[in-house]
């Protein structure tokens, strides 16, 4: 398996676990108030944003040349880096 293989399912793992964690915040604003669902409502709403964004980079990862991958996967890395930071914060603020 190539470099680009490798990263390329390691992104698409990263992705399933952003997945599962989405998952548990939605369960997590089914069972607050309304006030509080509002609020997880909008996260979840960011974070989906985010998750297709870093989807549709993979996807660029996966369709680049040999040459040009590379590129897409910064790109992929800052939207990662975005991705931790924001369920991060989330965490921290729901808690």
């Amino acid at each position: 398996m190539g470099e680009r293989e490798e990263y390329v399912d390691k992104m698409k793992g990263k992705i399933e676990e952003w997945n599962h964690d989405l998952a548990k915040l939605e369960a997590k604003a089914k069972e607050a108030d309304a006030e509080m669902r509002e609020k997880y409502d909008q996260q979840i709403k960011e974070l989906r944003e985010q998750r297709n964004e870093a989807e549709e980079r993979l996807r660029k990862v996966q369709e680049a040349s040999e040459d040009s991958w590379k590129k897409f996967r910064e790109g992929m890395e800052s939207a990662w880096d975005d991705m931790v930071k924001a369920f991060r914060d989330a965490s921290d603020r729901f808690r």
